[in-house]
């Protein structure tokens, strides 16, 4: 959930999909440092949701204003049970003038 670093906009998405979905797993994880971006961007994020519902229907006012790019990784209990509670972390970013 959310830590204390998080920004306005990590803040609105984790409530809206906590209040949507009511998960047994939450993680919104702000990537955006990853990217060519500045320092305190909310644009790129990893959603991380152990449900069954549609993530972009819960976020998708984040979705048209704020966000770049959104990696979801999405599972039903079960399946998150059965990967060990682990996901792989996101790739670095090859894109604009890091390279």
């Amino acid at each position: 959930m959310a830590t204390e670093n998080a920004g306005p906009i990590q803040i609105i998405m984790e409530k809206k999909l906590k209040d949507f979905f009511l998960p047994s797993h939450l993680e919104v994880i702000n990537e955006s440092y990853m990217h060519n971006v500045p320092k305190g961007s909310e644009s790129h994020f990893k959603v991380v949701v152990v449900s069954e519902k549609l993530v972009h229907e819960a976020i998708d006012e984040e979705i048209k204003d704020a966000i770049h790019a959104l990696t979801i990784v999405a599972k039903t209990p079960n399946q998150w049970e059965s990967s060990g509670q682990k996901v792989d972390p996101s790739p670095r970013c090859l894109g604009g003038s890091k390279n």
